[in-house]
């Protein structure tokens, strides 16, 4: 996999620091695991960190501290058997990223896609929060609409390929945008184009059609 397009120091920073929201989180720890330039960028900064930490003074701590989190671990209800997580059964697709997998249990092909307009189709994560965290599916040709950011947005490409005013993305590129970035993705592969993408805010689409039909693509 030749990746050209990597994540930022700050974003990388706030993943080590346990700082982006889970959609976010979600997104960089699956290009982590394709992108070796980026993952030892990460463990650097873990390193650092762990370092930071090593060298703060010590606080001195009571001497049943360590007794009383252990008992008050044995009052924890246990969880059921159902909810123990089983991966045995989890179909494994290339395309999909093992930490994705964790939230998908099928190929990318069967998932149930919800249709926004035509040729752009979603799969929403199972949570909630700040923003959209989704996969984004869209068909050759087809682009989004022209838009800005209020925040962060994160997109890793898992199947073909788009082009905009920052370069061209392919199959484990992401994008690493801020609220300075304008921009409008095309779809330029011969084969839908399928995207890991979080935000944390809405996203500002800069032509009054975009506006109207922000409340329809859930962005």
């Amino acid at each position: 996999m030749n990746i050209n397009h990597h994540l930022d120091d700050a974003t990388l920073v706030s993943y080590s620091a346990g700082a982006l929201s889970q959609g976010m989180a979600l997104v960089v720890a699956s290009h982590l695991s394709v992108c070796p330039q980026c993952r030892q960028r990460a463990e650097l900064n873990d390193a650092v960190g762990g370092a930071l930490l090593e060298s703060l003074e010590s606080e001195s701590i009571a001497d049943d501290m360590l007794a009383s989190i252990l008992t008050q671990l044995d009052d924890l209800p246990l969880a059921p058997h159902s909810a123990v997580y089983d991966l045995s059964h989890k179909t494994i697709d290339p395309e999909v990223p093992a930490p994705l997998r964790e939230y998908i249990d099928c190929s990318l092909d069967q998932l149930v896609w919800k249709r926004i307009v035509p040729g752009v189709t979603y799969y929403d994560m199972p949570w909630e929060g700040r923003g959209v965290s989704r996969l984004l599916r869209i068909a050759p040709g087809k682009a989004m609409l022209a838009h800005t950011h209020n925040g962060n947005e994160l997109t890793m490409v898992l199947r073909g390929s788009f082009s905009d005013e920052i370069g061209r993305f392919c199959r484990g590129d992401v994008a690493d945008l801020d609220d300075q970035i304008e921009h409008q993705p095309l779809v330029d592969s011969e084969e839908d184009c399928i995207c890991l993408i979080a935000t944390d805010a809405p996203l500002r689409f800069t032509t009054l059609f975009g506006k109207l039909v922000q409340p329809i693509t859930g962005f």
